[in-house]
Formats: structure tokens, C-alpha cells, sequence
């Protein structure tokens, strides 16, 4: 069903792309949620990524992946563009230190995605984007510093007080429920 739905959306089949719409819009979304704190921001960062998509999708390739890859990773870009276009670029430089695993936070059964979302949200904007990036999206540091414009180091400082921080956040968020 999905491989006919991209045929046609490659034909420029409006009904067919929002068919595809409909059967991601909420992972796309929640990409949007993570990268931006108000949600009509996400919701327009998801509005550009749609259009970027259905003016793009002739050059997808399933043979070089699934639709689902290549639509998040326009959606990732997309957060970042439009993060950088509401915000001057990221100028905090921190040292380089040890990354602590994320498993601390996935462990925590007790908060459900939409509360662990929210509490990403609290994140300054530098530690959020780094935090995403690599976590959620697979980038490397190397990419991180590439994209964001900031040095190797940088880039594991900030993921590695991010982590500390949602850390701190989810063990409150715990306490408070207990």
C-alpha cells in the first residue's frame, strides 16, 4: 500500500501524499515537539517539512531506504532551519566531558513518551538541539558540530549536561509522583 501511495504522491498525487501524511503525521510531529518548545512552532516547522516532502518525493529512492528514514531526516533539517531562522546562531562553546548513558531515562516507566517529550522541552535551546540530534536521530558529534556550527567538544559537553540535566528533571518528576 505505502509503495503505491509514494508512485502516485511521485505523480504529484495530492491525495496520495496526504494518505502518507495521515500514516506518519504523528511521528513527524513529535520530531517537531522535540526540537521546538511551543508546539505552533513545531507545527509550523512540520507545515515547511510537508512542503520540502511533497516537492522533493520524486527524488526519493526506496532502494536506498524507506520513506519513513528519508521523511524524518527532512523533518530533523527542518527543525534546524527554522530553529536558526527564529534564533542567532548557538555562541555557547563548553568543554568536552564524558557521556553518561541514556538508558537512566528510558528505564523510567513510570513518565510516558508525551511527559518525557515535555521534559525534553525544558532543556535550554543548545543542549536540547544536541540532545536530539544525537540521541533520537543518530547524528554523530562530528555531524552535530557541522550542522550547529559548533566545535566537536562543544557538541559532547552539550549532550553530556543535557543528559545530567533530564537527569535531575526525570528524578524530580519521579520523586513528585511518589
Amino acid at each position: 500500500m505505502e509503495k503505491q501511495l509514494i508512485i502516485a504522491s511521485k505523480k504529484q498525487d495530492k491525495k496520495a501524499f496526504e494518505a502518507l501524511y495521515h500514516q506518519y503525521k504523528r511521528y513527524w510531529f513529535t520530531i517537531c515537539l522535540r526540537y521546538n518548545q511551543d508546539r505552533e512552532d513545531a507545527q509550523d516547522c512540520l507545515q515547511n517539512a510537508l512542503v520540502k516532502m511533497y516537492n522533493n518525493i520524486e527524488r526519493f529512492d526506496e532502494n536506498k531506504g524507506n520513506l519513513k528514514a528519508w521523511s524524518s531526516k527532512i523533518v530533523v533539517n527542518e527543525s534546524l532551519s527554522f530553529i536558526k531562522s527564529r534564533q542567532s546562531k548557538l555562541t555557547e562553546q563548553l568543554d568536552e566531558t564524558n557521556v553518561i548513558a541514556y538508558e537512566t531515562y528510558e528505564e523510567s516507566s513510570t513518565l510516558s513518551k508525551k511527559n518525557i517529550i515535555k521534559l525534553i522541552q525544558k532543556l535550554p535551546k543548545g543542549y536540547r538541539q544536541v540532545f536530539n540530534m544525537y540521541v533520537f536521530d543518530g547524528f554523530s558529534h562530528a555531524e552535530i558540530s557541522e550542522v550547529l556550527g559548533i566545535s566537536v567538544g562543544a557538541s559532547k559537553s552539550q549532550l553530556f549536561k543535557a543528559r545530567k540535566m533530564l537527569q535531575s528533571i526525570v528524578t524530580c518528576e519521579i520523586e513528585t509522583r511518589a
